[in-house]
């Protein structure tokens, strides 16, 4: 039986946040904008606070969006289901939810898949809960499928006091890894320990080839998770172990990638990445259910994600600006209330 709409909706109308052109933060604008309504399969989010995240800054400097998706940003949120489409059994009207969006985020409401929606867990708010969508999802995607982590491995996440590297880190390490981490000040190294790192390198300071070779005992890392695209491609090899695997988050400025192949041959190195907002939609559901079985219940404690700072909606220019200074430390949101 096909379930009908259902809806609580007070409003027609709200406030959104897009690129009116091609450029810099300054592009950012606020204006209202209607509603949206619920298809099949859909939610409608009241956004309690959405994810700034790098995609979000490309997409603003392209002044484009992907095909098919709106111009609004914002790819993660939490808040409450305010509408639900036909066909939808869960998540309900009512439901505090965390969720994955093609984009939409940055307003006072959003569609969402409802299969890419997940419980706020217990005893975590809402604020925390905005910093897990696209970070547990990249995570899961790059590191289990297709890194394929296992136990007593050693893994290195770059730009580890990120959003997505600190929760990056927590997963490795509950996957049972061995965890090195780098970043680019002494707190954001202290911090990645505090997460369950076992060492990190401050890269501005430290040749992390050396860290990591010195703190394996020669052997290197299994896995590299790395977000700086083809600036470490030689060094990512040189700290790599025999049959490692180098996973690319992000192109990190550095879209090109050169290193010596005999290194990849010698080592018979696998390298690989991944985009999470072009992954085809049944692989994404596959993912949320892997991370309600398997994730869900560590949240709050083996699990925890960390919030830098929180901007208003007028204020997304500010926050384009904080995430593109590598000021930040976790995750930087937007408050739609």
């Amino acid at each position: 039986m096909t379930l009908a709409s259902r809806s609580d909706l007070p409003r027609t109308s709200m406030r959104a946040v897009f690129p009116r052109e091609a450029g810099g933060p300054d592009v950012l604008m606020v204006e209202e904008r209607p509603v949206p309504s619920p298809g099949e399969g859909q939610v409608l989010v009241e956004v309690a606070f959405a994810g700034v995240n790098r995609h979000d800054c490309n997409q603003r400097a392209r002044g484009t969006a992907p095909a098919g998706a709106t111009d609004i940003l914002g790819l993660e949120v939490s808040g409450r289901v305010a509408a639900v489409g036909p066909g939808v059994t869960a998540p309900q009207l009512g439901d505090e939810v965390c969720a994955l969006t093609n984009g939409g985020g940055y307003a006072e409401y959003v569609l969402a898949d409802a299969a890419l929606c997940l419980p706020v867990p217990a005893g975590m708010s809402r604020q925390a809960a905005a910093a897990l969508p696209e970070a547990l999802f990249t995570a899961w995607l790059n590191l289990v499928e297709l890194c394929e982590i296992q136990a007593g491995e050693t893994v290195l996440v770059h730009g580890g006091a990120s959003g997505v590297g600190l929760i990056t880190i927590q997963l490795a390490q509950l996957f049972g890894a061995d965890v090195l981490a780098t970043a680019g000040t002494d707190p954001r190294v202290e911090l990645c320990m505090l997460k369950g790192a076992r060492a990190a390198f401050n890269y501005r300071e430290t040749d992390f080839v050396e860290g990591v070779l010195k703190g394996t005992a020669g052997r290197g890392a299994d896995i590299i998770i790395d977000m700086a695209g083809g600036l470490y491609a030689e060094r990512n090899l040189r700290a790599l172990a025999q049959d490692g695997r180098v996973t690319h988050l992000s192109s990190g400025g550095h879209p090109t990638f050169a290193a010596p192949l005999s290194l990849i041959m010698q080592k018979r190195a696998r390298i690989t990445g991944a985009q999470l907002r072009p992954l085809p939609g049944r692989r994404k559901h596959d993912i949320a259910n892997l991370l309600k079985q398997r994730v869900w219940p560590e949240l709050g404690k083996r699990i925890v994600p960390e919030v830098d700072r929180v901007f208003s909606l007028e204020e997304a220019t500010s926050a384009h600006r904080r995430l593109e200074s590598g000021e930040n430390i976790g995750k930087v949101l937007l408050g739609a209330a």
